[in-house]
């Protein structure tokens, strides 16, 4: 006999139905526009290879414990040096996945005095992490330079006596566009502030040798960037650069970096090899770049889209409905697109969120844009 408790959650799930927000596992089928292995390292035989080595010289699937008891193996701390000294950081911490590095990092460097003042579209991750916080938090509109310093400002002429903590995407994962992070580096400069930006979606695309766009920022002493591995790096967890003192404070406080076992060895040998790849195959992000190039005059032509300019296009829709019905016949005729809905963004903008990766060619990219100006016009109400 099923328990009457289950009820809220049977009309919570109906709830979500009715409003075409219902949301459902799918297994991988298709011609891949839709994940975030951007550099098409996630199958590349050379990080297969080295996973395999790590293997064979002994290193171990799982760690065995928390990074502070038996978990810390060699390859986490050779893994977290060759990221420092690659993204020019003080030290990195290695944690299993961004959402764990951002939870964690939020929840505890941020203190009862402080201000965190974060960009309205930035990861859920963060938004978790700062609600967790014992900080103050103020949202301001997306991309708005001012109304990061006006907040900051309206806080201080209240009292506000800690320090401010800006946090912002370099760039936004549903929307492709870049975060202002010059501007927001001299206001975090000026308050007496720090900068933290999640390079999720720019790690091993843009910057210098594919190491973000705050590349050249991580040594100032007020910058925390997170690279996360499983996107472009093809692998799995994220690496977070900041200063050694907030490193060394993770450790101390931070409790889902103490009390969770440790990333597996392996995964580690694997990102190590991710970053030797960024420097050795410089060519990668060279075919993307010219791929990029091509899917805008695509889309933009087929579609009379505004390139994003980057490896992620959003095609608003705006009903759920709609974009799921769209999405649908996108991946009837076998191209993997999917349908984004709130609450993953804002209401009214529901989406499909195309990406343009090393797993397609242009071919491939014409015929998605042709058949997705059909959708549209088939769905059209």
């Amino acid at each position: 006999m099923i328990s009457p408790a289950i009820g809220r959650y049977e009309a919570t799930l109906a709830g979500l139905r009715r409003k075409s927000r219902l949301r459902a596992l799918m297994p991988q089928q298709g011609i891949d526009f839709t994940s975030n292995d951007y550099l098409g390292l996630a199958c590349a035989p050379r990080l297969a290879a080295a996973i395999s080595a790590a293997i064979e010289e002994g290193v171990p699937a799982g760690a065995g414990g928390s990074r502070l008891l038996r978990g810390n193996h060699w390859v986490h701390e050779a893994l977290e040096a060759e990221a420092a000294a690659f993204f020019g950081a003080e030290r990195v911490l290695y944690f299993g996945s961004g959402f764990a590095a951002n939870v964690a990092l939020f929840s505890t460097l941020p203190q009862r005095d402080d201000l965190i003042v974060h960009d309205a579209l930035i990861h859920a991750s963060v938004r978790d992490g700062i609600s967790s916080s014992k900080a103050a938090a103020a949202v301001v509109p997306h991309g708005d330079v001012e109304a990061f310093e006006a907040a900051i400002r309206h806080w201080r002429a209240a009292g506000g006596k800690g320090s401010p903590w800006i946090a912002v995407e370099s760039l936004y994962s549903m929307d492709g566009d870049r975060g202002p992070l010059p501007a927001l580096a001299e206001i975090a400069a000026r308050h007496g502030g720090f900068l933290v930006v999640d390079e999720a979606h720019a790690t091993g695309v843009f910057g210098r040798g594919g190491r973000g766009l705050a590349s050249g920022l991580e040594s100032c002493g007020n910058v925390l960037t997170l690279h996360t591995c499983g996107k472009a790096l093809g692998v799995s967890g994220a690496l977070l650069g900041l200063p050694a003192v907030l490193a060394d404070y993770m450790v101390n406080r931070a409790r889902s970096f103490i009390y969770s076992t440790a990333p597996s060895p392996l995964m580690a040998a694997g990102v190590r090899e991710a970053l030797r790849m960024m420097e050795d195959e410089p060519e990668r992000r060279s075919r993307l770049d010219a791929m990029l190039a091509f899917a805008g005059e695509e889309f933009r032509s087929k579609l009379g889209i505004t390139p994003s300019g980057s490896q992620i296009q959003p095609v608003m829709i705006g009903d759920n409905a709609r974009a799921l019905r769209i999405a649908q016949r996108m991946q009837d005729d076998g191209f993997d697109i999917r349908a984004i809905r709130p609450p993953t963004v804002p209401d009214g903008t529901a989406r499909l969120r195309i990406s343009i990766t090393l797993n397609v060619d242009e071919g491939q990219i014409t015929a998605m844009t042709e058949r997705l100006a059909a959708a549209i016009e088939e769905e059209r109400p």
